[in-house]
């Protein structure tokens, strides 16, 4: 993910996941990358409590794998675990706006419930073309959005680090 954003010209800094609201503004970022990381998401309660305070900021903000689930619990939704998870470096995902189909790498156990997301808060961006949860959501009147799957990974060619170009264009504007 570092990599992904340094190549397209971000400077980065690296937070814990324990970075207070107060601690983020002072650095005045352009943007906020919520990462990848293992574990029930729900248990994650002070991350998820940060994060909430974090979506108001309007500071834009791109989720990935955990911080889809965390950013998702933080705004209203439900995260279960899942019978098998998404593991490995094939799942189709398609994207509803464009209807364009990635292969995605994938490596979680929990997912989203999309009936629990708020449907004045966000929407749901991208689904498993298997199974049909969600892999991302896009949040309405704010510069979030957030996928389960990786893009930095390069399951298939590298087609979905176009999300990381719109994450720039999104810190841009």
């Amino acid at each position: 993910i570092v990599r992904c954003l340094c190549k397209r010209g971000c400077r980065v800094t690296v937070l814990p996941a324990s970075t207070t609201l107060a601690e983020l503004k002072a650095l005045a970022p352009d943007g906020l990358m919520l990462s990848n990381g293992p574990g029930d998401p729900a248990e994650n309660v002070q991350v998820i409590a940060n994060i909430r305070d974090m979506l108001d900021t309007g500071i834009p903000a791109f989720g990935i794998c955990l911080g889809h689930q965390l950013t998702a619990l933080a705004a209203g939704a439900k995260t279960c675990k899942m019978k098998y998870g998404h593991r490995g470096a094939n799942h189709p995902v398609k994207d509803l706006k464009t209807g364009r189909v990635y292969i995605s790498s994938q490596n979680h156990g929990y997912m989203v419930k999309e009936s629990s997301v708020p449907k004045e808060i966000a929407e749901v961006a991208f689904v498993n073309v298997n199974d049909g949860t969600v892999e991302g959501l896009r949040y309405l009147q704010k510069n979030i959005f957030t996928v389960q799957f990786h893009p930095e990974a390069c399951a298939g060619p590298k087609d979905s680090e176009v999300l990381f170009d719109e994450f720039i264009k999104m810190m841009e504007e």
